[in-house]
């Protein structure tokens, strides 16, 4: 079959032969760190073939089963209907794993960490930024993945001055990678007693969670951490001790924040993790070998220069300007149904590699 190759099923094979000849050799245990890494490789590349091939025995089966239909010329509507019904539902898991082939990056099989930041505007942007954490919150629920939340500062009236969210599961930084970016509202404000139509937007930073294994030194001289109390109107966002954390970086003056656990050991953890990943995001864009020789953030994100926009009015549209790929439901695109624009961003920029 030509899709043997998409997926590049001998080349699994062939990864997988090697991996588990290195688990027989003597000195496997020797490095316990390495020897979970390489049983954890084994375990995802088992579970590919394992999809492909149960993709491959239906799609098998079908096809017998058509052909046995046609050569008794005994298909009647009941057939007929199970026959386009598996067919479509094959259709769709081809899809969905032709789409996890294109998550080849470093760190696409880690978890996501999200950064969202309301541009100017007041409430009304505000308002967008949390509207975009609801739609990313949604998405993650369909996709079976967990959010975790590390910090957040509520708005003065509504909405959210920014908020740093983890999704966990596996690939949800492939996939959400794209999200990163400049996102532009345009709506009748809910917020303006004129009814006068306002355009907003919001700006999303998106990190990888960095592993355990991946090795990253960051100088202990470097940090400077500040304990505050936690902000916000009440409720899961608000504690009476002193167990917010605020680590700075002070080579880059990168800021990172926690104030969603009760601990501030769990706090400064969580913080830490924040700023492992935008260092080695930091690194690797600029190419260096150690964090001592980063000179500071290079901002790549600036308002006005949106990825896409949502448009409630004058009609209804999202729309990807990047890839040119639209919508007209927008309350569907709200609701976490953002699955076409993360497949379509996967699409175009793998045409582009």
């Amino acid at each position: 079959m030509k899709w043997e190759i998409l997926f590049d099923i001998d080349k699994l094979n062939k990864e997988l032969k090697e991996l588990e000849a290195q688990t027989l050799d003597s000195k496997f245990w020797d490095d316990i760190k390495q020897s979970n890494l390489i049983l954890k490789e084994i375990t995802r590349i088992k579970q590919k073939i394992e999809n492909y091939n149960k993709i491959r025995n239906e799609l098998i089966e079908l096809i017998e089963f058509n052909e046995l239909m046609l050569e008794e010329n005994n298909c009647n509507y009941a057939d007929n209907n199970e026959i386009v019904e598996s067919t479509m539902n094959i259709e769709k898991k081809i899809e969905k794993l032709e789409i996890k082939t294109l998550l080849s990056g470093k760190y696409d099989i880690n978890n996501a960490i999200i950064t969202i930041h309301p541009g100017a505007g007041g409430t009304e942007a505000q308002d967008w930024a949390e509207m975009l954490y609801r739609m990313y919150s949604r998405w993650a629920q369909k996709q079976n993945y967990s959010i975790k939340e590390l910090d957040y500062l509520e708005g003065e009236e509504a909405g959210l001055k920014s908020v740093t969210f983890e999704v966990l599961g596996e690939n949800a930084y492939g996939y959400l990678k794209g999200e990163m970016g400049v996102h532009r509202l345009v709506r009748i404000s809910p917020f303006d007693s004129g009814g006068r139509r306002h355009t907003s937007f919001a700006s999303l930073e998106v990190l990888p969670e960095i592993s355990e294994d991946i090795d990253l030194y960051i100088n202990p001289d470097d940090i400077k951490m500040d304990v505050y109390r936690a902000s916000g109107a009440g409720g899961q966002h608000i504690n009476k001790t002193s167990s917010a954390v605020r680590l700075t970086h002070i080579p880059t003056g990168i800021v990172v924040a926690c104030q969603t656990e009760r601990s501030q050991i769990q706090n400064r953890e969580n913080a830490m993790k924040m700023l492992k990943s935008k260092l080695l995001d930091l690194k690797e864009r600029e190419h260096k070998e150690t964090i001592d020789e980063l000179k500071g953030v290079q901002r790549e994100i600036a308002w006005g220069s949106q990825i896409r926009s949502y448009v409630f009015c004058p009609y209804t549209m999202v729309k990807d300007h990047r890839t040119n790929f639209e919508v007209g439901n927008v309350q569907s695109v709200m609701d976490g149904n953002i699955d076409e624009f993360i497949e379509s961003y996967l699409k175009e920029n793998k045409q582009k590699q």
